[in-house]
């Protein structure tokens, strides 16, 4: 049973949700910088490989099982774009301000707004786990050129999640973990945790030695 875990990710935003969701079921998320741990590389084009990448990474140097996630935003008239490349858009250093500024001057006279965040969650429970655990959340809207909301990070705030039309900035954190692929990934994510758990254990090998 896993009651203790490194999230691979530096994230303060991603850091909160997380314990938000793990704390309560008696897992401890201790970040990887908290254990000197530098991030991974991401040179894959795909984010379940960059997921993968990052956990097995953590895993190696923390001797503990590892959570990572690799998510970003999916524009559909820039052939998905940002995409993997999202926390980056707009280069080194990192800047949710300037990454978004980016973003809203690609969409300048664009008609079609649809867009999608998605987010993949990958398990391990060591770093070589030939099993992991992989799940994914997709949380569907349309960029909206003004910023509204004090909450969130990344792009929420030009986020408008198309069923409430309230952008991912605006909407209560309670119904933000329901309809965000952070949080679809993440429920999906633990029932795969709770059906492993409840598997029986093959105890076929050792009989068929003892016979």
């Amino acid at each position: 049973m896993i009651d203790r875990l490194v999230l691979a990710s530096n994230n303060e935003g991603k850091l909160r949700e997380f314990r938000r969701l793990l704390t309560p079921l008696g897992i401890d998320v201790v970040p990887q910088a908290e254990l000197g741990i530098v991030e991974a590389d991401e040179p894959h084009v795909t984010f379940v490989e960059n997921a993968l990448a990052k956990a097995r990474h953590a895993s190696a140097h923390a001797k503990l099982p590892a959570l990572a996630d690799d998510s970003g935003v999916c524009v559909a008239a820039l052939s998905g774009a940002p995409g993997v490349q999202s926390a980056r858009y707009a280069g080194d250093p990192r800047s949710d301000a300037r990454n978004n500024a980016k973003l809203v001057a690609a969409l300048a006279g664009v008609a079609d707004r649809r867009a999608h965040y998605y987010c993949v969650l990958v398990l391990v429970r060591h770093a070589e786990d030939p099993e992991p655990i992989i799940a994914d959340g997709v949380w569907h809207g349309a960029i909206v050129d003004t910023p509204r909301g004090a909450g969130g990070f990344g792009y929420d705030p030009h986020f408008e999640d198309a069923a409430s039309g309230l952008t991912g900035a605006e909407l209560p954190l309670a119904r933000k973990n329901e309809v965000s692929h952070r949080g679809k990934a993440m429920r999906t994510l633990l029932a795969k945790i709770t059906e492993a758990r409840e598997q029986p254990v093959d105890r076929g090998d050792s009989a068929r030695q003892a016979g």
